[in-house]
């Protein structure tokens, strides 16, 4: 039987049920009062006004009213899902088919699937990545001595800048990998210079942690405020320090060669104010990839807990709206 098979991919009822089982975890908390475990009803049966596509009218799935508040809602409300107007059986089936795209799907092909427009399925599919959004540093990388990669790469071109010989005309991004851990974390970065480098850094990466780049010049004075500082030169085409062969950088760019085969083949073209989703899309599926023990289906589970909280309006899809 096919994952997408599951009830909640086809019953809109079921699909409210899953949802709810993920964001509502400790309970029924109303997205308008903030109680949890509060009196909430459930009003079955309610639909919406009649019209000439739904003369009877759609019946509303999931529909509660808070017991202290006095106010409707459903479990999308307070989420990039609110006023969504998929059913959410399809919207599941992109976080899904999203999340287990190794390299990503593009929005003609997610048109094509859910047989949706376009412009539905882009405005979808950011919904998704916003909701794949973490922005976690609460716990350094390299805590305890462990290893911490660092590199930069560029990718696609910047707007009105003119193409020439270097690297002035794209945009630049930085990684760092936790060896240890196998996670991940991506910026986007104005040049890859070390005012923009530095900081990031130094606020992710423990100083107790071994440091490995390549043979940048820009890591040599930042890399005496860690335990170890360990480079390669990748131009003599050395790429595993030949006295220690835990020196290398190879894990962080193995990285990088996926999100450059998703960006350069899937996608093809991104505008630089909707880069970040892009690298938050990439940095999810790294860290939540087989190799950390978690499969297609958990990290579908993970993508949808991640989407309380936050909003995207198609007006500014640029940027996201907290709250």
């Amino acid at each position: 039987m096919s994952v997408l098979s599951s009830p909640h991919f086809h019953d809109e009822a079921k699909a409210y049920e899953y949802l709810e089982s993920i964001v509502w975890a400790d309970g029924v908390t109303c997205p308008h009062c903030g109680v949890t475990g509060g009196r909430v009803y459930d009003l079955s049966g309610v639909r919406t006004k009649p019209s000439a596509k739904n003369p009877e009218g759609k019946v509303r799935h999931g529909l509660k009213k808070c017991g202290e508040c006095r106010k409707q809602f459903t479990v999308k409300v307070g989420t990039v899902f609110e006023h969504a107007r998929l059913p959410l059986t399809k919207m599941l089936q992109a976080v899904h088919l999203i999340v287990s795209s190794k390299k990503g799907i593009s929005s003609h092909q997610l048109a094509r699937v859910l047989e949706v427009q376009y412009k539905t399925a882009w405005f979808l599919a950011h919904r998704i990545r916003e909701a794949m959004r973490s922005g976690d540093l609460a716990q350094p990388f390299g805590n305890g001595g462990g290893a911490v990669e660092v590199d930069e790469t560029y990718i696609g071109f910047k707007r009105d800048v003119p193409t020439r010989r270097g690297t002035a005309h794209k945009h630049g991004v930085v990684a760092l990998v936790d060896r240890e851990s196998g996670q991940s974390r991506w910026f986007k970065i104005d040049s890859c210079t070390a005012d923009q480098i530095h900081p990031i850094v130094l606020d992710n990466i423990a100083r107790e942690a071994r440091l490995m780049t390549d043979e940048a010049k820009m890591y040599r004075k930042i890399g005496r405020q860690f335990a170890e500082h360990g480079t390669t030169t990748h131009a003599r085409n050395e790429y595993v320090n030949p006295k220690d062969r835990t020196i290398h950088t190879n894990t962080v760019e193995g990285a990088f060669s996926i999100f450059k085969r998703g960006m350069r083949g899937v996608y093809q073209h991104c505008g630089e104010q909707h880069l970040h989703r892009y690298l938050a899309e990439f940095e999810f599926r790294y860290n939540t990839r087989q190799a950390n023990g978690i499969d297609d289906k958990g990290r579908a589970v993970r993508a949808v807990e991640g989407i309380v909280g936050k909003r995207l309006t198609y007006a500014r899809p640029d940027r996201e709206q907290i709250g």
